[in-house]
């Protein structure tokens, strides 16, 4: 009945509009999602090269995995204790700079155990990570999407107070149809779409230093100039950063290629 509507300057967690509230122990500044029309284009990839930049940043860092079904973020950071819970919510798990984590792995006795949920209870499970994680105080939250449009993705736009989303393709021609729904989806959301990254935009050769492109030319250009949307890193495929993903060990990883991504997500 007292409020004011400017959402900016006050402090309650009732939350925007629809949305879920955010636990009354925490508090986030800003939340990007990273979505894909497809699986296997490299979403947690960005979502985690993100989180460890914005930390190196000084910001203070979290990531939410919403992919309930297939996660991976745990995995990335090397993080193997699972998540402990007290009376007033659940803590996140902490990466080794300091990274806040909460995924479904982090809740399950072993991370190989299928997570054989049906949609209600996966989506569920996103709005409570939301809600009774004990996030703190958070300046970047990275939200891993599910990949497409199905049940999880849509209770993630409609539940979270997303500022953007940023979608991660790759050079296939096919890509091109998945990522029109994905795009689609955002708007019908209202949800805004900063812009498109693509994975596995080329290969550069370690001899001669030339840009082998695996996937054939990319039409990436032609799809962002369709909807209007900037182009805001290519990504090459890249074996040792693969490497460090698998030793979870992202956090030493030397790459730069998205820190023209991370200004723009400051600075928007």
């Amino acid at each position: 009945m007292s409020c004011t509507h400017d959402c900016e300057n006050c402090k309650s967690t009732c939350g925007e509009e629809g949305k879920e509230p955010l636990n009354a122990l925490s508090t986030v500044k800003k939340v990007i999602g990273v979505v894909s029309g497809k699986g296997g284009v490299g979403k947690s990839l960005v979502t985690s090269m993100l989180a460890v930049l914005f930390n190196r940043r000084g910001f203070s860092t979290a990531v939410l995995d919403a992919d309930v079904t297939g996660p991976s973020i745990p995995k990335i950071f090397g993080l193997k204790e699972n998540a402990k819970g007290f009376e007033n919510g659940i803590f996140p798990v902490e990466s080794k700079k300091g990274i806040k984590v909460m995924s479904v792995n982090l809740l399950l006795e072993d991370s190989t155990q299928p997570v054989l949920w049906r949609g209600p209870l996966v989506a569920g499970a996103v709005k409570q990570f939301w809600t009774d994680t004990v996030w703190g105080e958070v300046d970047y939250m990275f939200v891993d999407m599910p990949p497409g449009t199905g049940d999880v993705a849509l209770t993630v736009f409609q539940s979270l107070p997303l500022d953007g989303v940023v979608m991660v393709t790759s050079p296939q021609e096919l890509v091109s149809m998945i990522v029109a729904k994905a795009v689609q989806m955002a708007k019908m959301m209202e949800v805004p779409l900063l812009g498109l990254v693509e994975n596995y935009s080329y290969l550069k050769c370690p001899d001669c230093g030339r840009k082998i492109k695996v996937f054939g030319d990319s039409n990436i250009d032609e799809i962002a100039q369709k909807y209007g949307l900037p182009v805001l890193a290519r990504l090459p495929i890249d074996p040792e950063l693969a490497k460090l993903c698998d030793r979870g060990l992202i956090e030493l990883m030397e790459n730069e290629d998205l820190n023209g991504l991370a200004d723009f997500i400051e600075h928007c």
